[in-house]
């Protein structure tokens, strides 16, 4: 019996290994492949495009004066800035510690928006109403709850919602943190690092495959109609004037559509 495999989301401190088959032998784009190939899928990495942010999500700003994690406290039902150690590695090599800093993402197949909702408690889904107000307690899904996430050159994320302005860090009264969702433009408040698991940009890449592949078949298909097309075009005309003096005019198209269909569907 084939052992399942396990779906734990990983944390700090728990061992990802990588396998380093034939790395002198390997280098360049076959070496990225491969070793990406041979990824932990629990393995928390950077999205190349939009359409790869799927699945468990970790969020983070590069607040001054210390970088932060967007989190749900499941105690609270609400939405926590956490600070995270400005000494540790490098935002874009952090990953979860804890249940709490991670978010689902999950999308309608073929749609540019996504939801994303609370990995912990019951699972509420991140909104912004009208006035900008961004809260994470609502149990269903509606416009409000819908995100845009827009892939910046550097790497970065931006979330558009659905009255077309951007999620943003802002500082209020006190120097505290909250998340807001009515800036017009993206700029260091509203750019975000986000990771997701190896195991679901793989998937968003063999989706993108699929997709080619049917395309690609379908414009063979229309090419090697179209061709039946024009050789049908190129010899009626001298037939069909016989036809005519013999007087089967009739039967000569009737034969012909019927060896239309037939090459056609062959």
């Amino acid at each position: 019996m084939d052992k399942a495999r396990s779906t734990k989301l990983k944390f700090k401190g728990d061992k990802t290994k990588k396998k380093r088959k034939r790395e002198d032998e390997e280098s360049g784009p076959s070496r990225s492949k491969h070793v990406e190939d041979e990824e932990e899928p629990e393995t928390w990495v950077m999205p190349e495009s939009a359409a790869e942010i799927r699945g468990p999500t970790f969020v983070m700003h590069p607040s001054d004066p210390s970088p932060i994690s967007v989190n749900f406290d499941a105690t609270r039902n609400r939405i926590i800035l956490h600070p995270l150690d400005k000494d540790s590695p490098s935002l874009i090599e952090r990953a979860p510690t804890e249940i709490s800093q991670v978010w689902v993402v999950t999308r309608v197949a073929g749609s540019p928006t996504i939801n994303l909702r609370t990995g912990t408690g019951e699972g509420k889904f991140l909104s912004c109403d009208k006035h900008g107000i961004v809260s994470a307690d609502r149990e269903a899904r509606g416009p409000e709850e819908e995100w845009t996430p827009v892939l910046l050159p550097d790497g970065m994320v931006a979330f558009q919602n659905v009255y077309e302005n951007y999620l943003s860090v802002d500082e209020v009264a006190g120097g505290t943190l909250q998340l807001r969702g009515d800036s017009e433009e993206v700029g260091f408040r509203e750019r975000f690092w986000v990771k997701i698991q190896s195991k679901y940009k793989k998937e968003a890449h063999e989706e993108k495959k699929k997709r080619e592949a049917v395309t690609e078949v379908t414009v063979i298909d229309e090419t090697g109609t179209n061709r039946i097309y024009q050789a049908w075009g190129a010899g009626r005309s001298k037939e069909l004037k016989r036809a005519r003096k013999e007087g089967r005019l009739a039967e000569a198209l009737l034969d012909r559509r019927s060896k239309l269909k037939s090459d056609r569907f062959c």
